[in-house]
């Protein structure tokens, strides 16, 4: 079943409020003044012009063709639409929020198309880190940049989620969108992936993710020293067509799915463009629910 992961899930059901919208209900119109009340040929027309609309919609067989209407019950008709909605605003709230709901449930259904259509790509590429548990169930797959201020701020939150749950496959993809410091940083981190192996990445990346001040080509050479690894290899290794190759196929993925942002998420069949306003575990345990 679809869902709304991290989102607040809006109800939906406009027929019955958009039907009654051109009808006050008695007590609204009884407080009416009666000088301000339509009187004649004004009334009626606009009268009309409700009927005919709540009539339409009541019943989607019938053919509301507002070009059929004469130019006198077409005022009459775009007055009363006007009158309703100046006397009732929040009728306009109401129908961009059903609006709103509308389009996030058609963008979580391709979103769920992009996932299955790239699954192979996204959980099953030949040169992404793995971490968590290999073997889980649930594949947690983050789109990241080093320099992205929100991926720093929630990668603890996130490491915490995946070691709580205990079952889930952690897979990092290398996506700098940020600039020449973030280009850095990932080449660095792949290049040390590549040449030391899984738990030298792992610390390159937590070295990476907390990082204080500019990446630059020193800071990474201490990085290198720091986490025992021999820094010119690293560096001479950075540039060349093997990095350069994983980091086009992380962009084409990525363009492929619609992906503009870090961090991004896919979690199960779940493409999540951001931090889940319910936190990450959270949206964790939603997944699992579905499952």
């Amino acid at each position: 079943m679809l869902q709304s992961f991290g989102q607040r899930i809006l109800p939906v059901g406009c027929h019955a409020a958009v039907s009654a919208v051109f009808l006050p209900s008695r007590s609204a119109r009884s407080k009416l003044p009666r000088d301000h009340e339509p009187k004649g040929p004004v009334a009626m027309n606009r009268l009309s012009a409700a009927l005919l609309l709540s009539a339409a919609l009541a019943s989607p067989a019938l053919a509301f063709d507002v070009k059929a209407m004469s130019e006198d019950e077409k005022a009459a008709f775009g007055e009363a639409v006007r009158d309703y909605l100046m006397e009732n605003p929040q009728v306009l709230v109401e129908a961009i929020t059903v609006l709103e709901t509308r389009q996030a449930e058609q963008s979580a259904q391709n979103d769920v198309a992009l996932v299955e259509a790239h699954r192979d790509a996204i959980f099953n590429d030949d040169h992404s880190w793995v971490g968590g548990n290999p073997d889980g169930d649930l594949t947690m797959v983050e789109f990241i940049d080093y320099r992205c201020g929100v991926c720093r701020q929630f990668n603890q939150e996130i490491l915490d989620a995946v070691e709580e749950d205990g079952n889930i496959r952690l897979i990092l993809k290398e996506f700098p969108i940020l600039g020449e410091e973030s280009e850095l940083s990932s080449r660095f981190a792949i290049s040390v992936h590549q040449i030391a192996g899984d738990d030298a990445y792992k610390a390159a990346h937590d070295a990476l993710i907390t990082l204080r001040g500019p990446a630059t080509i020193e800071a990474l050479r201490v990085i290198a020293d720091d986490i025992g690894l021999e820094a010119d290899g690293i560096l001479q290794h950075m540039n060349t067509e093997a990095v350069t190759g994983i980091l086009r196929e992380n962009r084409q993925l990525a363009e492929a799915m619609a992906i503009q942002g870090t961090p991004t998420f896919v979690i199960g069949d779940q493409l999540l463009r951001g931090v889940p306003r319910v936190g990450v575990a959270e949206t964790i345990a939603q997944i699992r629910e579905t499952m």
